[in-house]
């Protein structure tokens, strides 16, 4: 298993735990974005950089994505796209896409497209907390404890 990262929207404090848990577990993370990334010397931790244009790191995860594999993003397109190839799906908030909670996802964002595209302000994500942060780290050590004992 290892760790695939949609790095060009993620939070920088979410790369950190990132990369400390590279190292401690050593497993591969690599983060793919459009635009060039400093990382950490290690050789658990890689980026990799595609062509600007909309979906290209989304593209190049799904194309590089092994089932069992896990994915940090919060893009609801690309999570479905995971899930559909077998793969697992984490946003930075902590919580985890299934295929019990995707369709609903991509309904309301589809909606909430509808009613920006018609004028109506529904104002952007809540700021990043360091609740968001916790959850996110206390969601991955779950999850990799789990792959490691099942």
């Amino acid at each position: 298993m290892q760790i695939w990262v949609d790095a060009d929207a993620c939070p920088a404090v979410i790369k950190e735990i990132l990369y400390r848990v590279a190292d401690r577990v050593q497993m591969q993370v690599t983060l793919v974005a459009n635009q060039l990334l400093r990382v950490p010397p290690s050789r658990f931790i890689r980026s990799i950089q595609v062509p600007s244009g909309a979906d290209v790191a989304d593209q190049e995860i799904v194309r590089l994505l092994e089932p069992g594999d896990l994915v940090v993003t919060g893009d609801i397109p690309l999570a479905a796209d995971v899930l559909k190839k077998g793969g697992h799906a984490l946003n930075p908030r902590g919580e985890f896409y299934t295929n019990d909670n995707i369709a609903q996802m991509l309904t309301m964002r589809a909606f909430m497209d509808e009613l920006r595209g018609s004028g109506v302000d529904t104002g952007g994500p809540a700021a990043f907390s360091q609740s968001d942060r916790q959850n996110f780290a206390n969601s991955l050590d779950r999850h990799l404890a789990k792959r490691k004992h099942g």
